[in-house]
């Protein structure tokens, strides 16, 4: 079993905290392999992001996503760049306010959420920066890559304290829209 998840967006979004989140609650919480690696542009905020993330029960012999079994687009410069790199059936997850130009022809061969994440958030919690823990939420119902077990304790590994409360909150919210996404609901 080898799974290839991509996470992209811009700086700013928690695109790489999301990756490595990921990748603790497999390795770490549910003992299997997991490699994560990034790359963004020079800006710290606001430039072209990207994170890969691994996940297999064997050894991993390399670390890149070839063929994304899931991807996460939090901005249209990354879909444009990164969509048609995802595998025919790969489930996507689009923050749709933020990626306004889409290829619906493509999207026809892929599971597609497309919701207004960031606002989703905000609601949520009052704070649009909980988007990326709202999203493994999704990410984690949806496709049970990780148990919700794991993902929960690497959130908690993660945030800075005195923020656990309101992450658990958007990662809770993400699990019910996720049960949806399951579902077809979405």
């Amino acid at each position: 079993m080898r799974k290839e998840v991509l996470f992209s967006g811009f700086g700013g979004q928690g695109v790489i905290l999301a990756s490595v989140i990921l990748g603790r609650a497999a390795a770490v919480y549910e003992g299997l392999y997991a490699v994560q690696t990034q790359a963004y542009g020079p800006e710290s905020r606001g430039g072209a992001s990207k994170a890969e993330v691994v996940i297999s029960d064997e050894p991993i012999d390399y670390p890149k996503t070839l063929s994304p079994d899931y991807a996460v687009f939090f901005s249209q410069e990354a879909y444009t760049k990164y969509l048609h790199t995802v595998k025919e059936g790969a489930k996507v997850i689009i923050e749709k306010d933020l990626v306004p130009h889409r290829d619906l022809e493509f999207e026809k061969k892929l599971e597609v959420v497309a919701l207004p994440l960031t606002e989703i958030a905000e609601d949520t919690t009052g704070l649009s920066l909980t988007m990326n823990i709202l999203t493994l939420g999704i990410l984690t119902a949806w496709t049970g890559i990780v148990g919700r077990e794991a993902i929960e304790k690497a959130v908690l590994d993660a945030v800075p304290k005195g923020t656990e409360q309101i992450n658990l909150r958007a990662l809770y919210k993400g699990f019910e829209l996720g049960e949806k996404a399951k579902k077809g609901e979405l």
